[in-house]
């Protein structure tokens, strides 16, 4: 086993990798760019060197900096993580050149499965079920479209090389091919340096179905049962769960071999994952292989008891496989979610800021018997409070992690901690995580790929009304916060006796009054607050109740009228989030005394919704639009997002030119209506 290891990823998987090397007593060198010098992976490793700037191509994918950075701290093997180099055929030559072990599959296994056409190719010749498309090197623009006309819509196009979902198009039409094929073209070359693409027959109401393998250096290989991935938006994962509901034995053996197949066929070595289409028949399709260990592999884990980070590391380091086939059991069922900073409400923007406030629900050991068994809520994280989010990588907090005895416990188990999770800072996902768990399709496993689509009104409702105990929770916390102040002025005071100093609402004779205001959004929600020597109350929409609260670090409990309730209140500046019920607001407290100047409204500007880069202009100055018309569009976190026009109008000023970077909330051309 080796002594030391490199690890050349960040976040959560560097700190994934960090843990089970800690266990096994090898010590970590963590990589870190400038972004990143006081992150959580360089702190849980045991040395650390920095790598260059934070753009990605300046750090993490800086193939000599992190070889020569293995070399300097005497590391045996590099273990690469998923992303960035994790598939790099050049990277893991680099470090067989270099007398580097690479923690992962042979150059020749990367290369082969590294080009989606090619790797179909081998597959065709391995007889791993394919579905229809083009996989083949002519990538003229008209050839395409014709191979296109010919296999039927919908059709997708696929970024040869990618991953991920980036360079991923569904065209539903002929008419929409060109366009599609360009933007596909353009976020492939931007992603993966290369621009080829495959074209497939798009089936509807598919299931993702990927089947973890592992092989080791003495012919043995072997499938750790599969994973459901279908639940996904613009062809990412949100949530996977191990194993797949309905899965008869026959068919779960008869993917476990296909992929098995697959990897011998390229003489693949270590852990990888064979990705198939699966249609609601019974019928599976190869897709790809991930030549790398996946974002889901905690719930293969959590089902068979099993670190396969460890066992990455023991095949690496020229050992056999753990187990047979035959010695490998599914226990129970397993959940993951992925906790992104993101607005799902505005087409999944990544969002950018410090986590003020992050606190996941505790991780939970739960006993059946064996000192093996899986925790029931496990946290995979990269981040810590404190920390930022920042443009320049991918916006994911954390992977929660859930396990049952059966997929209703689980389920079960992965509302509850959903409702526990509290992040103040960014928007997250976590509200809409949380009703496509509870969602009847979800909880019924009427799962494929469009399931989000498919149920939009449902995962995406407008906006409920406040609960009167919500605002009545924020009321609580802002006295509370009010109190704390008071005291603090109270004891700077001159006069320490004067009741007049401290802000209780005490009166020498009467009731206090007193009406307090929050926004929610647009809408200005408003309490009135009596208080006397006997009682308070809060008069609600003109309801009355009788009003008490407790609070202790941060947990307040209110009574009103006939209801109990508690949550969690944090405030972020004058913006209070309140955490109750499984659900999350934000509520801006209205201050009458503050005095803002107003500020102009967006008519008019047209702005960017996060910091990026200008890669294409599509309405010079002077072109008339038409509401929804595509005006530019930006590249930020590796992916492409769109500026439409908001109504019909005329462009009359482009503020950028293609290749300007831009900061989050810069006008980006001026727009007439």
């Amino acid at each position: 086993m080796f002594d030391k290891i490199l690890i050349a990823n960040r976040g959560e998987i560097a700190c994934r990798v960090a843990a089970t090397a800690a266990r096994l007593g090898i010590r970590t060198v963590a990589v870190y760019s400038d972004a990143d010098a006081h992150a959580k992976h360089v702190a849980v490793c045991d040395e650390a060197v920095h790598v260059g700037g934070a753009a990605a191509r300046e750090s993490y994918l800086r193939i000599d900096a992190i070889i020569n950075a293995a070399k300097a701290t005497g590391a045996q093997a590099i273990h690469p993580g998923y992303g960035f180099l994790s598939e790099n055929e050049a990277f893991a030559a680099a470090c067989h050149e270099a007398g580097i072990v690479f923690i992962g599959p042979p150059v020749g296994a990367i290369h082969a499965m590294g080009s989606k056409s090619a790797a179909k190719t081998l597959m065709e010749g391995a007889a791993v079920p394919l579905v229809p498309g083009y996989h083949g090197d002519n990538q003229d623009a008209a050839f395409l479209h014709e191979r296109a006309d010919e296999i039927g819509y919908p059709v997708l196009l696929k970024a040869s090389a990618g991953g991920g979902g980036k360079g991923m198009r569904v065209v539903e039409r002929s008419s929409a091919f060109r366009a599609a094929l360009t933007s596909c073209q353009r976020e492939a070359a931007s992603s993966f340096g290369d621009e080829r693409v495959l074209v497939e027959k798009y089936l509807t109401r598919p299931r993702h179905i990927e089947i973890q393998v592992f092989a080791d250096t003495h012919g043995n290989c072997v499938y750790l049962f599969e994973r459901d991935c279908s639940v996904q938006r613009r062809h990412q994962k949100v949530l996977e769960e191990a194993p797949a509901p309905g899965m008869t034995e026959a068919r779960r053996r008869a993917m476990g071999e296909a992929a098995c197949n697959a990897a011998r066929a390229v003489g693949y070595v270590g852990a990888g994952t064979v990705e198939f289409i699966a249609n609601q028949d019974g019928s599976f399709y190869f897709m790809e292989m991930n030549t790398r260990l996946q974002v889901e592999h905690p719930v293969t884990e959590m089902i068979t008891g099993l670190d396969l980070v460890e066992w990455q590391l023991r095949v690496a380091a020229g050992e056999l496989l753990p187990c047979k086939q035959d010695e490998l059991r599914i226990h129970g069922h397993a959940l993951e979610a992925r906790i992104y900073a993101e607005n799902p409400d505005n087409n999944f923007l990544p969002s950018t800021g410090t986590l003020g406030t992050l606190r996941p629900p505790a991780a939970v050991h739960f006993e059946i018997g064996s000192a093996d068994t899986p925790a029931a809520v496990r946290i995979d994280s990269g981040v810590r409070e404190g920390d930022t989010i920042s443009p320049f990588y991918d916006p994911m907090i954390a992977k929660l992690i859930v396990w049952g005895r059966d997929r209703d416990e689980a389920l079960a188990r992965m509302r509850r901690a959903l409702g526990q999770y509290r992040v103040v800072g960014v928007q997250t996902n976590i509200a809409f995580l949380g009703r496509l768990v509870a969602s009847e399709p979800f909880s019924s496993a009427d799962l494929d790929t469009g399931l989000i689509e498919r149920h939009h009104d449902t995962l995406f409702p407008v906006s409920a009304p406040v609960p009167a105990t919500t605002l009545a929770l924020a009321v609580a916390a802002q006295l509370a916060r009010e109190t704390v102040i008071g005291r603090r002025k109270y004891q700077d005071s001159i006069d320490h006796h004067s009741p007049w100093q401290l802000a209780t609402g005490w009166r020498l004779n009467g009731d206090y009054h007193r009406t307090l205001a929050f926004d929610h959004g647009e809408t200005r929600l408003s309490a009135l607050l009596t208080s006397g020597p006997q009682a308070s109350t809060l008069t609600i929409d003109g309801q009355t109740y009788t009003y008490r609260y407790t609070h202790d670090a941060g947990v307040y409990r209110v009574t009103l009228g006939e209801r109990r309730v508690q949550g969690h209140v944090d405030f972020d500046h004058d913006a209070a989030h309140v955490f109750a019920d499984a659900q999350s607001w934000t509520l801006r407290w209205h201050d009458p005394l503050a005095q803002a100047g107003a500020q102009e409204g967006g008519e008019g500007r047209l702005t960017a919704p996060m910091p990026g880069k200008v890669i294409a202009v599509l309405a010079p100055a002077g072109t008339k639009v038409e509401k929804g018309a595509p005006l530019l569009v930006m590249e930020a976190m590796k992916m492409e997002h769109t500026i439409s026009a908001p109504a019909d109008g005329e462009i009359e000023e482009v503020l950028y030119a293609v290749g300007d970077q831009v900061p989050e909330g810069a006008q980006l051309l001026a727009f007439k209506r």
